[in-house]
C-alpha cells in the first residue's frame, strides 16, 4: 500500500501542492506558486480596449505552477517518490482551452498568440453570455430534456457557451483546434499522454450524463450547422469517474513533477467538488461552501430531485453513489475586493495602518458597531453577475439607499450581507425543492480570515455553521481521490472517513441579529426579482457600455 499521495489545486490565481500520509490524512508538506500572468483581458493580447466581460489565462502558467510545487513538496518532505502511490489534481471550471491533438495550446503558436480566443477562458469569463441564450432556447425548442438538471438553463460560464464564442468570433481558431478541453483534464492529458475527460467536469460544465452522454448532433446542429459534430470532431476522450486512473506518468509527467513514470494519476475534479472529501462532507445532507473569489454550494443527496436555478446535478459529482448538487455566486471575494478598491477612502487604509490591522479587519470592527439595518442600506451581490438561482450574467450589482451621510463601513457591511443572502437563497432552493440541509461546512480563505462575515452568514441564515480549519480544503480532497486511485481504499466514502479533518469552528446565530433579519432578507429577495424579470435595466446598460 502506497503510504503518501499529492494533491494539487488549481485556483484562479495560484496552485497549492500537498504531499499527504494515505493512513490518516496528515499533511506532509505543502507549497503554492502564483501564476505569472495572472489573468489576462484582451486589452493585454490584442485589443486597444479591455472587455469587462473577457478572462483569459495562459496554460503554460498552469504546468509551471505544477512543477514548482511538487518539487517544492518533495524537497521539503524528503519523501522519496516511490512511496508516492498517485497524484491528484482539481482544477476551477470551466476553465476552456483549445489545443491540437498532442496537447499544446493554441495559444503558444505564431499564428495565434494575439488571437484572446486562443487562450484558456476561465471560469469568470463571461463573454459567451449570447451564445449561452442561444443554446438554452434551441434545447427549450429541441432537447428540453438536457436543460432538466441545470435548472432550465445553461451558463455562459459553461463548455459549449465558450466553445461557441469561439466559433462565432474567431472561426480560424475553432476549426485549427482538434480538441477543446477543461484545463484539468489537459493537465491530465500532459502527465500521462491519454485524453481522458472527469465525468465531474463533463457532468457539470458540459452537459454530459451517464445515460446518454453528450448532447445529440440534432440539438447542436439546430445551434449552428457547423457546431453539429463538435462532441465526434472536438470532445473526443473517454469519460471516467472519480478515483479512477487518467493514467499513468509518462516521460515528460515525470520530469515536470520529479516523481517516478508509471505513478499513477487520477482523473481531474472541479476545485469545489474536490472539497468535500476533505472534510468529510460525504453523506446525505450535508452542505459545503466553499468561499473565495467566489462561492460553490455543493449538496450531498439521496434523492434525484429537479432543484430550481441550481448548476448542475451529478450522479457521483463527489461521491458515488450520490447526487451531488451545486450552485454558486461569482463574486464574493472578488466582490469585497472592488469595494475595499473604490469605495474606501485613503483615511481608512490610514487609520488601519496606525491601529497595525488589515483593512478589513477595520472595516469589520466599523461595520459590527453599525448593526442590522443602522446604515440604511441593501445590496445586491451581482458584481461578476449572478450564477444561481438565474444564471445571468446580465446582471449587475447594485447598492440601494445611499446618501451623503453614508459612511464607507455600511456600503462594506451591506455588500457583505448580500453574500449572505444569496447564501440564503441557495440554501432555501435546496429546501424548497425537497432536500434536508442537515450540516453547512464553510472554507476557503474568507472561511479561515474572516469571523465577521462567518457570524453574519449564520445570522442570515439562522443556522448553525461549521468553519474547516484546513487551509487547503480542495488540495487535500485530491489527496483523498489520489489515495483511492492509489489503492489504499476502495471508495472515496473510507477514504474520506479515514483521512478528513473534522476540526471545526462553529458559529451559531444571534437571537437579535437572526429576527432583524428575518425582515431586511425579503428586501433582497424582492430587488432581486425585479431586476432579473420585471425591469431588465442592467441589462440595458451593459449593452450601452459595450457599445450596442
Amino acid at each position: 500500500m502506497s503510504k503518501y499521495v499529492i494533491g494539487v489545486d488549481f485556483g484562479s490565481l495560484s496552485a497549492r501542492a500537498v504531499l499527504v500520509s494515505t493512513a490518516d490524512g496528515k499533511e506532509i508538506a505543502s507549497a503554492e506558486y502564483a501564476y505569472s500572468h495572472k489573468v489576462m483581458n484582451e486589452h493585454q493580447i490584442c485589443s486597444p480596449r479591455a472587455l469587462a466581460t473577457t478572462a483569459l489565462q495562459m496554460p503554460e502558467d498552469y504546468l509551471d505552477a505544477l512543477n514548482m510545487t511538487v518539487l517544492e513538496v518533495l524537497e521539503k518532505s524528503r519523501v522519496s517518490p516511490r512511496l508516492i502511490g498517485a497524484l491528484a489534481i482539481d482544477f476551477t471550471a470551466s476553465n476552456i482551452l483549445p489545443i491540437l491533438n498532442d496537447g499544446t495550446p493554441l495559444s503558444s503558436l505564431d499564428r495565434f498568440k494575439h488571437n484572446p480566443h486562443a487562450y484558456c477562458k476561465m471560469w469568470k469569463h463571461h463573454g459567451a453570455t449570447e451564445e449561452a441564450k442561444i443554446l438554452t432556447d434551441t434545447a427549450k425548442r429541441i432537447c428540453p430534456e438536457i436543460l432538466e438538471p441545470y435548472g432550465g438553463i445553461i451558463s455562459s460560464e459553461w463548455c459549449f457557451s465558450k466553445i461557441f464564442e469561439t466559433l462565432r468570433k474567431a472561426p480560424e481558431v475553432y476549426h485549427t483546434a482538434d480538441r477543446f478541453i477543461e484545463a484539468g483534464d489537459w493537465i491530465t492529458m500532459m502527465l500521462t499522454g491519454s485524453d481522458k475527460r472527469s465525468a465531474c467536469f463533463a457532468g457539470y460544465k458540459a452537459l454530459w450524463n451517464r445515460d446518454n452522454g453528450y448532447p445529440p448532433e440534432e440539438f447542436f446542429g439546430a445551434v449552428d450547422p457547423e457546431l453539429r459534430n463538435v462532441v465526434t470532431e472536438k470532445m473526443s476522450g473517454d469519460v471516467c469517474e472519480l478515483g479512477e486512473a487518467a493514467g499513468e506518468l509518462n516521460e515528460y509527467g515525470s520530469l515536470l513533477t520529479g516523481l517516478d513514470v508509471g505513478t499513477k494519476v487520477s482523473v481531474a475534479v472541479v476545485d469545489a467538488h474536490a472539497a468535500l472529501p476533505s472534510v468529510g462532507a460525504v453523506n446525505p445532507g450535508d452542505l459545503m461552501i466553499i468561499m473565495g473569489t467566489s462561492a460553490c454550494h455543493i449538496l450531498i443527496s439521496d434523492k434525484d430531485v429537479p432543484i430550481n436555478g441550481i448548476c448542475g446535478r451529478v450522479m457521483g459529482g463527489v461521491v458515488p453513489g450520490y447526487i451531488a448538487f451545486e450552485s454558486g455566486q461569482p463574486a464574493v471575494g472578488d466582490g469585497l475586493a472592488w469595494v475595499i478598491n473604490n469605495c474606501i477612502g485613503s483615511e481608512y487604509e490610514d487609520e488601519a495602518r496606525i491601529k497595525n490591522k488589515s483593512i478589513y479587519d477595520l472595516l469589520n470592527e466599523k461595520a459590527e458597531a453599525l448593526g442590522v439595518g443602522s446604515g440604511g442600506l441593501i445590496a445586491l451581490d451581482w458584481w461578476n453577475g449572478n450564477r444561481s438561482p438565474y444564471a445571468d450574467y446580465d446582471l449587475s450589482g447594485m447598492i440601494l439607499g445611499i446618501t451623503l451621510s453614508t459612511p464607507p463601513e455600511a456600503i462594506y457591511r451591506a455588500s457583505v450581507e448580500a453574500i449572505a443572502f444569496g447564501a440564503r437563497r441557495l440554501v432555501e432552493g435546496f429546501e424548497n425543492g425537497g432536500i434536508t440541509v442537515k450540516r453547512i461546512i464553510v472554507s476557503g480563505g474568507i472561511a479561515k480570515k474572516n469571523p465577521f462575515i462567518m457570524q453574519m452568514l449564520s445570522d442570515v441564515l439562522g443556522r448553525e455553521i461549521l468553519i474547516s480549519d484546513l487551509k487547503e480544503a480542495p488540495a487535500m480532497g485530491s489527496a483523498v481521490y489520489a489515495a483511492v486511485t492509489a489503492g489504499a481504499y476502495t471508495s472515496i466514502g473510507d477514504a474520506a472517513r479515514a483521512m478528513a479533518n473534522m476540526d471545526f469552528n462553529v458559529y451559531t446565530p444571534r437571537a437579535e441579529a437572526k429576527e432583524k433579519y428575518v425582515i431586511l432578507y425579503p428586501e433582497y429577495v424582492e430587488l432581486s426579482e425585479y431586476f432579473h424579470k420585471t425591469n431588465r435595466v442592467m441589462e440595458r446598460l451593459r449593452k450601452l457600455g459595450k457599445g450596442e
